[in-house]
């Protein structure tokens, strides 16, 4: 059995934190305990940040790992890895619109960009846990290496 790898594994649960933090944060608001709910998507967004250091260097200084499932299910492997990039990038610049909105306090630009950014971090949040199942745990990752070849495959 092979052992999980540990900066995907530790970056991995960042991102659920955050994920976690936020659906508290929305619950807080929710019953209108606006300072729990600032502290709450401040630390989710401390949790997305954290994740996001570890991931960046990690490419750097390590590459990323290449889908080492059937060749069959690459094609599907990379347009769903498309899509959970789309969704993070997304994910991550109405992040910080909606906490800037928040922290200048344009409150109905920001009621209006919150559950929008939720959802979209939730689905990041998800795909992302999905990505490195198939990497790491329903597979064995393939090859570490950088990142243009190892989302395209050449």
């Amino acid at each position: 059995m092979n052992s999980l790898p540990i900066l995907p594994t530790i970056s991995t649960t960042f991102i659920v934190l955050s994920a976690v933090t936020v659906a508290i944060g929305w619950w807080l608001i929710t019953q209108r305990k606006i300072e729990a709910h600032k502290k709450a998507m401040f630390v989710a967004a401390i949790f997305a940040l954290i994740f996001f250091i570890i991931y960046m260097s990690r490419t750097i200084f390590i590459g990323n790992t290449a889908f080492g499932g059937p060749d069959q299910l690459k094609i599907y492997y990379t347009l769903f890895l498309v899509f959970h990039i789309f969704l993070a990038t997304t994910g991550a610049i109405f992040g910080v619109v909606t906490l800037y909105t928040g922290y200048k306090n344009n409150l109905s630009r920001h009621k209006k960009l919150g559950p929008i950014t939720s959802v979209i971090w939730f689905f990041t949040a998800i795909t992302g846990v999905a990505v490195y199942l198939l990497l790491y745990v329903f597979f064995s990752g393939g090859e570490t290496t950088s990142v243009i070849k190892a989302i395209l495959g050449f």
